[in-house]
């Protein structure tokens, strides 16, 4: 039918690294069959695969309690789609992480009969456990991309495949040595010290000052480093920018050759933790959350680490400094001793070497996309 007919898809994604994953998995099915026709929610790389959008991605960002505001338009979005799916114009929904929404729309496509394949699992292992409840009723494929959920989504009876991480295929370096130091008018012969505030506004505002203050009191002590500080893609403008560039250099995207070049990088907790292993750049992760909400954080969260290579290793090998006290020190202090120490770099750079093992082979996008259509071919898909 697939083949005769082609397949309706709806497809829903709302994070950078969704849209990321989720154009990389289009892209793959297209090439193996032209039959299938998308339509749905998805970022400015879903976009330019020319898909039939009903709303974009980033109207949906959201990081932290949600206002009345944000209520209201997930309630619209959220009907929108009801209708949508009532209308029986699709085949089956195919939802790329971003959990808060996908799964209330899981449990409203099963509901009205669809297949539901997801893919990137949300974190239940650390929080929200209850979710695994709707995932065993509502999707029939859980396609997972970190070594050690296949075991656990397994456990509670759902159909749980893990393929390897479409990150490998992704993080590389373009530029040589030469070019990049030239191109941002570093030195090659003093320390870098990379910035990664992260990929949302709300981020951003938390993060950007905290930053920033970290570099003023490392370069008082530490007066020959460098710092370059990267702002992501969709990111709005904010003074908190400009700010920034009083002190560090700060650019767009490019981040896979600054983390190559760089000495030692502060991450905000994101999949940018994963990329960095990845590259094999010694880090130092933090994320800072409003007092009350730290403080239910570490009542709900049930995993040592908040950090993916250090959830993948099974030990803190990037430092986590969480605490909101003394932080600007404590993070000064541990960028020191990398500045300074270079065989704890090199110590951690081979401990990285690991990450890539475990969450390999490459090719993850094309096996998953190639595994889910032998899938949807044995289902009895109907408009």
């Amino acid at each position: 039918m697939i083949r005769e007919l082609g397949c309706k898809v709806l497809l829903i994604t709302g994070e950078l690294s969704g849209d990321l994953y989720g154009s990389l998995l289009v892209r793959r099915i297209r090439e193996k069959s032209p039959y299938f026709h998308f339509v749905g929610i998805g970022g400015p790389k879903i976009r330019n695969l020319g898909i039939e959008m009903l709303f974009s991605a980033e109207s949906l960002s959201l990081v932290g309690i949600p206002t009345f505001s944000d209520f209201k338009k997930y309630w619209f979005v959220y009907q929108t789609l009801k209708e949508f799916l009532r209308q029986r114009k699709i085949d089956l929904v195919i939802l790329i992480d971003f959990p808060g929404f996908n799964l209330r729309i899981a449990n409203l496509a099963k509901k009205m009969g669809y297949p539901v394949i997801y893919y990137v699992a949300p974190q239940v292992w650390a929080w929200h456990k209850r979710r695994i409840k709707i995932l065993k009723k509502s999707v029939d494929r859980l396609y997972v991309i970190l070594p050690f959920e296949k075991e656990f989504f397994s456990a509670y009876g759902i159909n749980t495949l893990f393929l390897g991480h479409p990150l490998l295929d992704i993080v590389k370096s373009y530029l040589s040595e030469e070019i990049f130091f030239e191109i941002y008018k570093l030195d090659p012969q003093l320390p870098l010290v990379s910035f990664f505030p992260g990929s949302r506004d709300g981020e951003i505002k938390r993060h950007l000052p905290l930053f920033i203050e970290v570099f003023k009191n490392l370069k008082k002590k530490q007066p020959k480093v460098q710092g370059i500080m990267v702002k992501a893609s969709g990111l709005s403008e904010h003074y908190l920018w400009q700010e920034a560039k009083k002190y560090l250099t700060v650019v767009e995207d490019s981040q896979y050759d600054i983390l190559k070049y760089s000495t030692v990088s502060l991450l905000a907790s994101g999949t940018i933790t994963l990329e960095a292993a990845i590259m094999e750049t010694p880090s130092i992760v933090t994320y800072s959350l409003p007092s009350w909400v730290y403080f239910l954080a570490k009542k709900l969260i049930k995993v040592p680490y908040i950090s993916l290579p250090n959830l993948i290793l099974g030990k803190e090998v990037y430092p986590e400094i969480l605490q909101e006290k003394g932080k600007v020190e404590s993070l000064v202090k541990k960028l020191e001793e990398y500045l300074e120490d270079s065989s704890l770099r090199e110590r951690v750079k081979k401990e990285l070497v690991q990450i890539k093992q475990k969450i390999g082979p490459k090719g993850a996008s094309w096996r998953i996309a190639e595994d889910m259509l032998k899938y949807i071919s044995t289902l009895k898909l109907h408009r």
